[in-house]
């Protein structure tokens, strides 16, 4: 309710309303979907139970959040009246939420997703988002793995077909019945905790690039 009191009458009745409908959409679009998990020589795609840090572009959170409902996950998620919005139709799926973001409560965020790491269970970032630019990771994944030493795992989802978004990152809503590539990368190590910020720049760009790996592979393998 505390969080409620922040947003006008017309927001309070979207956060009663659109995540519901939502989550209806998504569970009957995602009953159809034909899954493909494929992995690049090296990669382990990781099944329920599963834990540690796992990293996705922000174009694919819709298939995602469908394929991953069951690894009980909790993911960083921005404090703004989208972020409510989100929160509520992924809590609706079995995720867990913590309220932060890069540029404000992000220390705060990483110290509860670090605790999370701790009891065992599985951490997500979308590694692009709340605001892009799309394709470019952020620093918080390597942050956290930083304080836990817990590697990174890479992946990337794409369905056949698909309505594509005109928003900053392409936002991807798959359409019924289409198979969906999910593509895993090897996973990144985790940087020493006593690393220069050059070198956990670095690391950065080592997640980017697996990463985009991972795209590529679930591209090329509906082109064949």
């Amino acid at each position: 309710m505390s969080s409620e009191r922040r947003f006008s009458f017309g927001q309070r009745v979207a956060v009663a309303m659109v995540p519901r409908l939502t989550a209806l959409i998504l569970t009957l679009i995602g009953l159809t979907l034909r899954f493909e998990v494929i992995a690049e020589e090296g990669a382990v795609p990781a099944t329920p139970p599963a834990k540690g840090i796992f990293c996705f572009w922000h174009r694919c959170t819709l298939p995602c959040g469908w394929y991953f409902r069951k690894f009980r996950c909790s993911i960083l998620i921005s404090q703004s009246f989208d972020g409510e919005l989100i929160t509520r139709t992924l809590g609706l799926l079995g995720y867990n939420a913590v309220r932060g973001s890069s540029s404000r409560g992000g220390a705060s965020g990483l110290l509860a997703l670090r605790a999370v790491l701790v009891k065992g269970d599985p951490v997500v970032f979308t590694a692009d988002g709340p605001r892009g630019p799309i394709y470019q990771t952020k620093i918080g994944p390597v942050k956290l793995a930083q304080m836990t030493g817990e590697e990174m795992g890479c992946f990337y989802l794409l369905p056949q077909r698909a309505w594509i978004m005109r928003s900053w990152d392409e936002f991807l809503i798959p359409k019924p019945f289409s198979r969906v590539a999910v593509s895993w990368a090897r996973a990144v190590p985790a940087p020493g905790a006593g690393d220069s910020p050059e070198m956990l720049e670095a690391k950065r760009q080592e997640l980017n690039h697996a990463l985009e790996r991972a795209r590529a592979r679930a591209e090329a393998h509906f082109s064949r």
